[in-house]
């Protein structure tokens, strides 16, 4: 798929913290991507055991239930697989163990975009604070694009132990939510977004669905079309 004069897609990386993070933020894009044809691949860092108020659940159970929410999600998309790499909910930090991690997914899968979160994202506006797992995660992939995959002294037993090459992206999309440069029209695949997002029953109602449409809808007016996701994006192969 081209993407621009200077991007050709086959593979894709989204690497995120939660299951739901790529939901809200990129799934529009994912959709359309898939239906490109391009080979799709989520790498979820965490294993989602943080996110209820329900003082029944217990961890291990929201794990279990969130798992298959991304992958019934997944499937609504047209994501081909979905790695979980199992850290804890909300005691991520961007350590070796977590880095080697997804160099290893990045070496492995070898994808020609990855997308993921922004790790200078600290607030959103005067509303929101962005949770650390987030943060680390974008400092982590931040680190797998330069230097863990693309190095072979990195993390050196991933070539000489599992034989996995270095691998460095073509480029790298950061999720912006309001403030990216750069956008999909999403307007075609709107609907698959919200079956996606309804996937995840334990976290997303109507109220979540209401402000997502609106939040569309304005990245869609940024760019002259119905609904639209923005990103960052850095250019690597030059």
């Amino acid at each position: 798929m081209r993407f621009d004069d200077r991007l050709e897609i086959e593979r894709a990386m989204v690497v995120y913290a939660h299951p739901d993070d790529a939901e809200f933020g990129v799934s529009g894009t994912v959709a359309t991507w898939a239906r490109a044809g391009v080979d799709v691949t989520y790498c979820m860092v965490t294993n989602g055991a943080s996110g209820s108020q329900d003082p029944t659940m217990t961890r291990e159970r929201l794990r279990d239930v969130r798992r298959a929410e991304q992958e019934a999600a997944a499937k609504i998309l047209g994501v081909r697989r979905v790695v979980g790499l199992e850290f804890e909910d909300g005691y991520l930090e961007p350590t070796p163990e977590v880095r080697k991690a997804v160099a290893r997914q990045v070496r492995i899968h070898r994808p020609d975009v990855i997308i993921t979160m922004d790790p200078t994202m600290r607030f959103g506006g005067d509303r929101y604070v962005n949770h650390p797992d987030h943060i680390a995660v974008g400092e982590v992939v931040a680190r797998s694009v330069n230097p863990d995959a693309s190095t072979r002294q990195m993390f050196p037993e991933l070539w000489q132990e599992e034989r996995l090459e270095p691998h460095k992206p073509k480029a790298l999309f950061l999720m912006a939510f309001g403030t990216g440069d750069r956008f999909v029209d999403i307007g075609a695949v709107v609907e698959v977004k919200l079956a996606a997002l309804r996937a995840h029953a334990s976290q997303f109602g109507a109220d979540e669905e209401g402000f997502i449409t609106a939040f569309m809808a304005e990245e869609g007016k940024r760019l002259g079309v119905g609904y639209a996701e923005s990103f960052r994006i850095i250019y690597l192969d030059r």
